[in-house]
């Protein structure tokens, strides 16, 4: 794959629990090979541009990552034959800032097979933490497998650490779907990501700046609103933890 491809697409956060709250809004995320890709002159790889992608967001802490070596570091680490194709599903630097909450590298075998799913969290405190999700007998996955990951990141602060995740993972050669449900003692939340793939091209690039203008600025300010929103509804605030001393776990 070397032309990157643009997923604008709609996300849904539903809480689960006695006090519910949820919320649906579009999206905007590329998916690339970080060794090949290449988009239009809009999108910069390792520079600025309307929009980019940097090695230095992923693969490591914020700011401070080491792209696609770090994730074949992590793939071999845990055992998982991924001989094919590394993808990167993350939403872009728009104007120099970005912010994902969760992106994704896509760990394929030579056949086209999706053999391993390493989903890249990040909280709004600026801690990172990664769950490597595959399946027990290294099999591909398909869209049917539920891949279970325990939580021990903290999130939101209206969220308990604990409980476990689980993944399903739909990706086609013309639509991606990812549902999270992470459930705990006290309910936990659901979530999506889905949408069509298409090549990635300026004119998409500039609708999307207009649909959804300013990136992951506007993902932050929804977040925190959503934030104040359950604050509003009594829900327990709880404070930063320490993050966990393992970079990656399952």
């Amino acid at each position: 794959m070397s032309l990157v491809e643009h997923i604008a697409g709609e996300t849904f956060h539903g809480r689960k629990g006695a006090v519910a709250n949820s919320f649906r809004y579009g999206v905007d995320y590329v998916l690339l090979n970080p060794e090949t890709a290449r988009g239009p002159a809009l999108f910069g790889r390792n520079r600025g541009a309307l929009a980019s992608v940097h090695d230095r967001d992923h693969g490591g802490a914020p700011g401070q990552g080491r792209g696609l070596d770090w994730a074949r570091e992590v793939l071999a680490e845990w055992g998982i034959p991924a001989d094919g194709e590394i993808l990167l599903l993350a939403q872009p630097r728009i104007l120099g800032h970005v912010f994902n909450p969760v992106s994704f590298w896509l760990a394929h075998d030579r056949e086209g097979g999706l053999r391993a799913v390493i989903a890249e969290v990040t909280n709004t405190f600026g801690d990172r933490h990664s769950y490597i999700a595959n399946r027990g007998d290294l099999a591909p996955i398909g869209r049917e497998d539920t891949l279970v990951a325990q939580k021990i990141f903290h999130v939101s602060p209206f969220q308990p650490i604990g409980g476990e995740y689980r993944f399903r993972f739909d990706i086609r050669p013309d639509r991606i779907g990812i549902w999270i449900d992470h459930s705990n003692a006290e309910g936990g939340i659901y979530t999506n990501l889905i949408g069509p793939r298409r090549p990635l091209t300026n004119l998409g690039l500039l609708r999307a700046c207009l649909r959804r203008p300013f990136g992951s600025r506007r993902v932050l300010a929804l977040i925190h609103w959503q934030a104040l929103r359950l604050w509003w509804k009594g829900v327990r605030y709880r404070p930063r933890p320490e993050a966990p001393a393992d970079e990656v776990s399952r």
